[in-house]
């Protein structure tokens, strides 16, 4: 059951970066919302991969980490496991507001300009506070892996 839980996590902290990363080279190549089709194209590809592959991960990963947590004794006392709760928490609220959240709300604009409802004019390009965000959370999210992987011997006090 251990080796299983451990896996599941790392496979799922796998898929969360890999969606990150692949949402930074979307943006990347996404045009100006002037080129309406391709700019909607690019923010619904956003979207999907964010809610079809970067949230049930994230889920998956907050899951495991705290199953481990109650089933391995030892991962109780240690001090580096609080820190990666701590920072699977902060990755998990910057991911709901800061990047899934933006994603479908630009998918839905984009939409709705596609279709008439919406001045394509005050549609916005990816904006500096989204980068950002994206920088921060997959920043964090690498963090975690690393303490993951490298498991120092920091124990909390009694």
């Amino acid at each position: 059951m251990k080796k299983a839980t451990k896996i599941l996590h790392t496979l799922a902290a796998v898929g969360f970066t890999g969606a990150i990363a692949a949402h930074i080279l979307l943006l990347s190549i996404a045009p100006e919302p002037t080129s309406l089709v391709a700019y909607a194209t690019i923010r619904e590809a956003v979207a999907l991969l964010s809610r079809w592959l970067l949230l049930p991960s994230l889920t998956l990963v907050l899951i495991s980490g705290l199953w481990s947590m109650a089933v391995h004794a030892p991962f109780r006392d240690s001090a580096w496991v609080l820190a990666k709760l701590l920072l699977g928490l902060s990755v998990f609220e910057g991911s709901l507001v800061s990047i899934q959240g933006p994603a479908e709300r630009a998918a839905r604009a984009a939409q709705a300009a596609l279709a008439g409802e919406l001045d394509p004019a005050t549609l916005p390009g990816p904006r500096e506070d989204e980068w950002g965000a994206l920088w921060v959370v997959l920043t964090i999210a690498i963090a975690n892996i690393v303490l993951g992987v490298w498991r120092p011997q920091w124990r909390r006090r009694r």
